[in-house]
């Protein structure tokens, strides 16, 4: 096998995981309807889509470094999900 086609079935099984993330926090959040499980859920299905473009391109594809700028928006989701759950809950204690 050529190293492309495995780096494609690899981006291939990362997409599947992420969205499989993306479901388990969905369902979490259907049952509890808390905000941090909607928003771990949007940031693996962002960090699928990332996986998707990334197994798209070619290796040598100069433009290929701006698509990890969807991959920081989704660490940026999930830094954010994290800072509001404190937030909400420092709150709701007092």
């Amino acid at each position: 096998m050529k190293s492309g086609m495995i780096n494609t079935m690899i981006h291939g099984g990362l997409v599947m995981a992420c969205l499989a993330c993306a479901l388990f926090f969905l369902r979490f959040w259907k049952q509890s309807h808390d905000r941090l499980f909607a928003f771990f859920a949007l940031a693996f299905g962002v960090m699928a889509f990332n996986w998707m473009l990334l197994a798209l391109l070619q290796v040598d594809d100069e433009r290929r470094h701006y698509l990890y700028i969807i991959r920081l928006v989704s660490f940026l989701i999930i830094l954010y999900a994290i800072w509001d759950k404190n937030r909400a809950g420092r709150g709701s204690s007092s």
